[in-house]
């Protein structure tokens, strides 16, 4: 087999969707198991709604994901005059004709068609006719002379064999009459001059695929190999939308998901080896095929990625985390964030991240390893300093500001010997100390948490606790 070459052809008309994510991924992986290329080609040819933020957006969730494409992104825009002369190229070899019809000619035959309960919007009413014939002051379209018998097949790679009759499929338009390249014939023109060998894209490209072809073998030009995947669905069985989390890639990543979760699930949803869940970048590299791909639609479903997501958060390096975590925690204290925040979140991490789903999460769970005193406390952590709270404090603090050694262990056993001498169980003891030192009524240890603060920065809120 030549060297594999992929592309991702995304539209800048808005954020990159998840869909064309997991899209992007597939293409992504297959070039990389077989050791080829892997081409970005911005589809910007619809002026009016591309944007140059939409592709900066793409181009930063692909970088976020990992996705790294070879040489410079393609703009198919910029292709326009090579589209145009392919479009002339056919039409000097037969393969096209001009046609004439004005926008109201056009606007009967579609009406007629539909009526008659036929695909083939276009009479090809110019198909056949002399250009003498045509009338002045009107700039013709360019029309594919497409097949009018016969049948077009695509061999997939995923779908199997899929044929249409080609009596269904009208003269598209290959140029319009500005001399502005259709879709069908600019993919076309770029996937071939770019060397494009599979085209892995969703299933709703399958119609479109049967009109390319006909564009191909009018040029004479060697068809690549189609693989057409089946679309993302809710977990409802309906259409993906933004109601099921069908959201830009950038909104996952400010949700507080790790890219490495995100392409782990979006792997999964479609493609799968054996039993297999848990899948590596490196093994999804030397696993990935197209005959693992299911026929069937997969259904999105974010509570399966946000507990994906809690398992790459608990195997992820603490000083990555630290780092991820920083600019939400210094968002959630205002910036007034503790010189030692950073020693301290990195210390206490191994156990933070075992709660954690998410980074937004993870940075609400540290916040208060992080908050410079005094730290707020939240109004269910402010019953545990009622007034029995406050007393069991305030004897615990005494026997505190005792150790030499402040570590673990001896700061467990003063809190239990304070808890025998008081008669109450360490519980009593535990969560005016938790409410005190984290302003919460959960965190980790709370034993563990005091070893982390300090015996100073522990002593000093309890005092705020305790005025």
């Amino acid at each position: 087999m030549s060297k594999v070459v992929t592309r991702f052809a995304p539209s800048p008309t808005g954020f990159l969707h998840i869909g064309g994510a997991r899209t992007a991924l597939f293409n992504w992986l297959y070039a990389k198991h077989h050791g080829g290329e892997f081409l970005l080609r911005i589809e910007d040819t619809d002026r009016k709604r591309s944007t140059d933020e939409a592709v900066a957006a793409i181009y930063s969730s692909m970088k976020w994901l990992g996705l790294d494409w070879d040489g410079d992104a393609y703009s198919q825009f910029e292709r326009r005059d090579r589209h145009s002369e392919v479009a002339r190229q056919l039409l000097e070899s037969g393969n096209a004709y001009h046609c004439y019809c004005s926008p109201e000619e056009l606007t009967e035959m579609r009406e007629s068609a539909r009526a008659a309960g036929s695909t083939r919007l276009y009479d090809g009413t110019w198909r056949n006719r002399d250009p003498s014939d045509a009338p002045a002051g009107i700039d013709p379209v360019i029309r594919l002379k497409a097949p009018e018998d016969g049948e077009t097949s695509i061999s997939d790679a995923i779908q199997s064999d899929v044929t249409v009759d080609n009596n269904q499929m009208d003269d598209m338009i290959l140029l319009r009459a500005d001399g502005t390249p259709t879709y069908m014939l600019a993919v076309v023109v770029d996937d071939h001059d770019m060397g494009i060998t599979h085209v892995i894209r969703g299933d709703d490209h399958l119609t479109n695929t049967f009109r390319q072809i006909q564009i191909y073998n009018a040029l004479g030009w060697e068809l690549p190999i189609f693989a057409h995947m089946p679309l993302l669905h809710g977990s409802d069985g309906a259409k993906l939308s933004k109601r099921h989390g069908a959201l830009g890639v950038e909104a996952y990543r400010d949700m507080g998901f790790l890219p490495e979760a995100l392409n782990n699930y979006l792997l999964r949803l479609g493609w799968s080896h054996g039993d297999d869940e848990i899948i590596s970048q490196e093994q999804a590299i030397e696993w990935f095929e197209l005959d693992a791909i299911g026929k069937g639609a997969s259904q999105f479903d974010l509570d399966k990625l946000s507990s994906l997501n809690s398992h790459y958060i608990n195997q992820a390096d603490t000083g990555r985390l630290v780092e991820l975590i920083l600019p939400e925690v210094a968002k959630l204290l205002d910036g007034n964030i503790a010189e030692e925040a950073e020693t301290r979140l990195t210390r206490g991490m191994d156990s933070l991240k075992d709660r954690a789903k998410n980074i937004i999460e993870l940075a609400e769970n540290a916040a208060f390893y992080a908050a410079n005193r005094p730290i707020e406390i939240s109004p269910k952590a402010a019953k545990n300093l009622a007034q029995d709270g406050l007393e069991m404090l305030a004897k615990a603090r005494a026997e505190l500001a005792k150790i030499d050694a402040w570590d673990h262990d001896t700061i467990n056993q003063i809190a239990r010997h304070v808890a025998e001498n008081e008669d109450v169980g360490l519980g009593k003891i535990a969560q005016p100390l938790r409410s005190a030192l984290s302003g919460s009524h959960a965190s980790p240890g709370i034993f563990e948490v005091m070893e982390i603060l300090g015996k100073d920065e522990t002593l000093a809120r309890l005092d705020d606790a305790l005025l």
